[in-house]
């Protein structure tokens, strides 16, 4: 009998729903929400308002594109959490609300989780290679930086994380500080392909152990920028690669410190790249780089499924589905997760 999940994803400001079958991908529709770069960052109460316009289309047309009936679907999954607890409180309540109309099971995801799982994504008529357990995540997004030994599709254990701002987050705070619209970390990325990484040096904190911190960083480069236009006023703009570049070496330069320095503690030499930060063309050359020095078998995850995604949500949901873990519909959104 075939396994058809629903997936949703309402986490942040996309609002996204997929299809799922028996581990195949028919389906992936994702809207975004422009409105928020006049304002140089998410607003959750505009975020939330949004999804209540997107969702119902977004699920329709996801349904439409997979070619299914809606009864054809075995379960709906959705993003419980971390995210922004307005934006997920609509992606819930709409679970909660198909899941009950056609009598079906619900199924709660853990949004980093889906960003780790993105790596079992099967496409029909598409070649795909998927890591071997036990291996090693980098996880960049936005929100969060961690490295996860991933034991199975649903048992991981997060060994280091960050205890500030996450790389994503570094990414576009110091964006803003450039000028530069929202999200900045693509336009950062773009810019720096044009700069020379050694340009400028940037202070690096001294983090002990695998967990990694990014507000140092951000506060250096802050200072810096601030001694270098009272010198000259027009210093940003005069030196934008450069800057964006010699930013994007160090950010990378502390992601890649701490992922070597667990694949000598993990012994793990299979490792995946996750999150929205995984496509950033630094990074990945980087990690590209350390795999032919250290001979580690890398998997680098499709553009498409790198940002927040329901693809991730719903191959999560198809694992969870097999193995029988279900969530009652008393079940509430998390902001965040104990650790």
């Amino acid at each position: 009998m075939s396994i058809t999940i629903l997936g949703i994803e309402s986490s942040c400001d996309d609002t996204s729903a997929a299809i799922v079958k028996d581990g195949y991908l028919l389906s992936n529709v994702t809207a975004n929400q422009q409105v928020h770069e006049a304002y140089g960052g998410v607003v959750p109460e505009l975020a939330s308002r949004v999804h209540q316009q997107h969702i119902v289309p977004v699920v329709d047309m996801a349904i439409k594109q997979a070619g299914i009936n809606r009864k054809d679907i075995s379960a709906v999954a959705f993003t419980r959490g971390p995210g922004l607890l307005g934006s997920l409180l609509v992606g819930t309540s709409f679970a909660k609300g198909f899941a009950i109309g056609l009598n079906i099971p619900l199924i709660d995801i853990n949004h980093l989780q889906g960003h780790v799982l993105a790596h079992f994504i099967k496409e029909k008529d598409h070649d795909h290679a998927e890591p071997n357990f036990p291996f090693l995540s980098l996880l960049v997004s936005g929100g969060h930086t961690q490295l996860i030994v991933v034991k199975s599709h649903l048992e991981m254990e997060i060994i280091g994380q960050s205890i500030d701002d996450a790389a994503g987050e570094a990414f576009d705070k110091c964006a803003k500080m450039m000028g530069l619209p929202y999200p900045g970390g693509p336009v950062i990325d773009k810019l720096a392909q044009q700069g020379n990484p050694d340009a400028f040096t940037f202070g690096i904190p001294q983090i002990a152990d695998l967990d990694f911190s990014f507000s140092g960083l951000k506060t250096s480069f802050l200072y810096f920028l601030r001694d270098r236009i009272k010198e000259d006023s027009d210093f940003i703009d005069k030196n934008l690669p450069h800057l964006c570049a010699s930013l994007q070496h160090a950010i990378v330069q502390i992601l890649m410190d701490k992922l070597i320095k667990a694949f000598k503690l993990t012994g793990l030499n299979e490792i995946a790249l996750a999150g929205g930060v995984a496509a950033n063309s630094g990074l990945r050359s980087a990690v590209l780089s350390a795999a032919e020095k250290y001979k580690w078998k890398v998997y680098l995850p499709k553009l498409a499924f790198t940002t927040d995604n329901a693809a991730m949500i719903a191959i999560t949901g198809y694992y969870k589905y097999l193995a029988g873990q279900f969530a009652s519909h008393n079940i509430a959104p998390v902001s965040r997760f104990k650790d």
